[in-house]
């Protein structure tokens, strides 16, 4: 089966946004370095993801910042093709799925930034679209967050509830290693 990674998000961007820290980033950059440089010897296309934000004109996700580039610590790699993308949703209002069909592509390995939010919406989004999806939770980054109640939740509680709610329905959970079996 045709196998694509999507890259969703990686850039320099979230940096700037109040929540960032670099705690989980050590691990998540060798786990990604990791995925792309495999997907690159076995020919599996990668195609580079980019949230873009026109309001505000000066934030950090508008392309007059200057953020819109891969994260620092990003290995350089050669992008089947990019995507900008509006939405959480790398498949929402772009040609995505059309460019991935037009290539033959019907599995995707989902891995970036942010866990709970553009990776697992681009997968749920990506699964109803037909895709099957390999889901690599150790590929992907997000932050602590405050709940409704006030409370703390934790970054690997929100990795391990996005992988509850992937898995078996959406998604298959996959290491880096195994989505790279999944990919020959």
């Amino acid at each position: 089966m045709q196998t694509a990674l999507l890259l969703i998000d990686v850039q320099q961007s979230f940096k700037h946004r109040p929540y960032w820290t670099d705690v989980d980033v050590p691990a998540f950059l060798e786990r990604i370095n990791t995925l792309v440089a495999g997907c690159a010897a076995q020919a599996v296309p990668v195609v580079r993801v980019f949230h873009v934000d026109d309001e505000p004109a000066d934030g950090a996700f508008s392309l007059s910042s200057g953020l819109i580039r891969p994260l620092d610590g990003l290995a350089p790699y050669d992008a089947a093709f990019t995507v900008q993308k509006h939405r959480h949703s790398a498949l929402a209002g772009t040609d995505l799925a059309i460019r991935l069909r037009e290539r033959g592509i019907r599995r995707l390995i989902v891995a970036g930034i942010r866990t709970e939010q553009c990776c697992e919406t681009t997968t749920r989004h990506a699964s109803d679209e037909g895709f099957e999806v390999d889901y690599v939770t150790e590929a992907t980054l997000t932050w602590d967050m405050t709940t409704p109640s006030g409370s703390t939740l934790s970054a690997a509680a929100i990795r391990e509830r996005t992988a509850t709610v992937l898995a078996g329905r959406f998604a298959t959970l996959c290491t880096v290693e195994e989505a790279l079996r999944r990919a020959t």
